[in-house]
């Protein structure tokens, strides 16, 4: 009965914290867009974006206050947890300072670094790793240097895929909510109702940032969300001894991780500065094959959300249907990916793709 009773007290908080940051955001964005107009925090249109008029930023501070506020009153007070909230605090100023006043690359991502040797001094780190069919790996003080890459991984990952209205906030909450299911099935509650924050926050600030968005989340936001989500998985996952610790959070975060891997291929390759943006993201090549915004970020929400799918389907269900699952994330992967080079074959051949049907776009890399 006790069991019972602290599971649907579990349960009620997750959906509490949900419910409370979404509507915080979705409240407090409007004024958030009016502080940006006043700062000069605007996202003007320039040659490698889709957007027309000049867009304000700064969204991340209501997607900040979305989280803050109900993980002070439901999360615990554990160091750990005041790790996680001091590192979201810090990353939002470094995002709000770079969306008003710009930041040069390394100092950017210098101030990251700092951020995540706060979390690890908090004691949120990875000291031993579970990998199929090689087992426990014991990581010692290597578990420092990869929980710094790690975090400064997930908040450039999430800074690469915002450029398109709604696309990292809307894969940002399907990550959430599959993080926030797992999290609390492994008896991480803390961790769960942080990432139920995490979906409530970018649920309300997706319904201003959709396409026609009328602000976008600027750096505040890409940072704040892929700090959060770092923790998340370092807390809630990756702290585990469960074989699919490192499984998970990669199957989750697969499009943004292969999108960001390819990227920084492509701009070695053209032996440019990996932090110089380009048109040749995923959204990107969408777009130029005549997909309209709103097309393309349905066509990502629903890869984002196969492959969560078939990371909770690692978690719960039997290994048939897992299997059955798995086969379809391929199939539905290839041909993506086959959609995706149309537009490298059509340049070779000197055909031209559809144009886009125009929107706004982000301020990602």
């Amino acid at each position: 009965m006790d069991a019972l009773s602290g599971f649907f007290s579990d349960t009620y908080r997750v959906f509490l914290g949900f419910a409370m940051a979404m509507g915080i955001a979705w409240a407090i964005t409007p004024a958030v867009g009016e502080l940006a107009r006043r700062l000069g925090a605007m996202d003007e249109p320039e040659a490698r974006k889709i957007h027309l008029v000049p867009t304000p930023r700064l969204g991340g501070i209501a997607m900040f206050f979305g989280v803050i506020i109900p993980s002070l009153l439901l999360l615990s007070g554990e160091g750990a947890v005041r790790g996680i909230l001091v590192g979201a605090s810090l990353i939002t100023l470094v995002g709000v300072f770079d969306d008003v006043k710009g930041t040069p690359p390394l100092l950017k991502l210098g101030l990251q670094l700092v951020v995540a040797v706060i979390l690890v001094l908090y004691g949120v780190r990875v000291e031993t790793l579970s990998l199929p069919g090689v087992g426990i790996l014991v990581l010692g003080w290597v578990g420092i240097p990869f929980t710094l890459l790690w975090v400064v991984s997930i908040m450039n990952i999430v800074n690469f895929i915002d450029g398109m209205d709604g696309l990292a906030a809307g894969v940002c909450g399907i990550s959430s909510v599959t993080f926030a299911i797992i999290a609390v099935s492994l008896g991480r509650v803390d961790m769960g109702i942080l990432a139920a924050a995490v979906a409530g926050a970018t649920l309300g600030f997706l319904w201003h940032n959709f396409h026609p968005a009328t602000i976008f989340m600027g750096d505040s936001g890409s940072l704040l969300l892929g700090f959060l989500l770092a923790a998340i998985t370092l807390q809630g996952f990756l702290k585990g001894v469960a074989t699919v610790a490192l499984l998970i959070p990669l199957l989750v975060l697969s499009i943004p991780i292969f999108d960001t891997g390819f990227a920084i291929l492509r701009r070695v390759k053209n032996r440019r500065p990996i932090y110089i943006a380009d048109r040749g993201h995923l959204h990107h090549r969408f777009a130029n094959l005549g997909y309209s915004q709103r097309q393309t970020v349905m066509i990502l929400y629903g890869w984002s959300a196969l492959m969560s799918l078939l990371a909770l389907a690692i978690r719960f269900a039997p290994v048939w249907l897992t299997a059955t699952l798995a086969l379809v994330v391929g199939i539905v992967s290839l041909y993506l990916g086959y959609i995706v080079e149309i537009f490298r074959w059509s340049k070779l051949t000197g055909r031209r793709p559809g144009p886009p049907s125009g929107g706004a776009s982000q301020n990602g890399v």
